[in-house]
């Protein structure tokens, strides 16, 4: 927590953590620096910053990261492609609505926040074809409609045609899942060549 700034220090530093993390919240910046939402926004506002759905947006449209991914198609991708890098890592977001979530509870049901990350770790392994062999998942705090998924996955292990991707899923600087899956690539035969195992990751 950051604490006793003048406002000119404190705006200093919401630039510098919004320059380095676009997905911060007002919500959090106000816990960072221990002020208010409101107080937060109109320094935001002071400093020409967008909200974050506005900021995600713009970086979104900056990358045109889809148009990288070679294993799946813009249309087969869950949420939106932020930035990736294939064969090494990438984020994505997933905007929750109510008609992802649970009538009674608006709790968002556990598949969609599985998809996103299944969506992420396929998309960032550099091949044509890439598979889901074997996952281990654990979902950690409720994800209400209405909150922003921010995925984020990296290759950990590459031996031959497998590779174990680790995905860390956050709302709100806070996590909510996280998993480690093996991918396998086919090739051009539409064969997996060695068989995934519980033994392979």
């Amino acid at each position: 927590m950051v604490q006793n700034l003048s406002k000119f220090d404190r705006q200093k530093k919401i630039k510098e953590y919004i320059s380095k993390d676009p997905f911060l919240s007002d919500k959090k910046l106000a816990e960072l620096f221990n002020f208010s939402v409101q107080t937060i926004r109109l320094d935001r506002l002071e400093l020409s910053i967008p909200e974050m759905r506005k900021r995600i947006v713009q970086v979104a449209k900056n990358t045109s990261s889809s148009d990288k991914v070679k294993s799946l198609t813009k249309e087969e991708i869950v949420g939106e492609l932020i930035d990736i890098e294939l064969g090494k890592n990438g984020i994505a977001i997933l905007k929750t609505t109510k008609d992802m979530a649970f009538n009674r509870t608006g709790i968002i049901r556990s598949h969609y926040i599985f998809s996103l990350a299944d969506s992420l770790a396929i998309s960032i392994i550099d091949a044509e074809v890439a598979l889901t062999g074997i996952v281990r998942l654990r979902y950690k705090k409720p994800v209400y409609a209405g909150q922003t998924l921010v995925a984020k996955a990296r290759i950990a292990r590459n031996k031959g045609n497998k590779y174990l991707v680790s995905v860390h899923v956050k709302t709100e600087q806070k996590e909510v899942f996280t998993g480690k899956l093996v991918i396998f690539t086919v090739n051009n035969n539409g064969k997996k060549g060695e068989d995934l195992n519980e033994n392979s990751g």
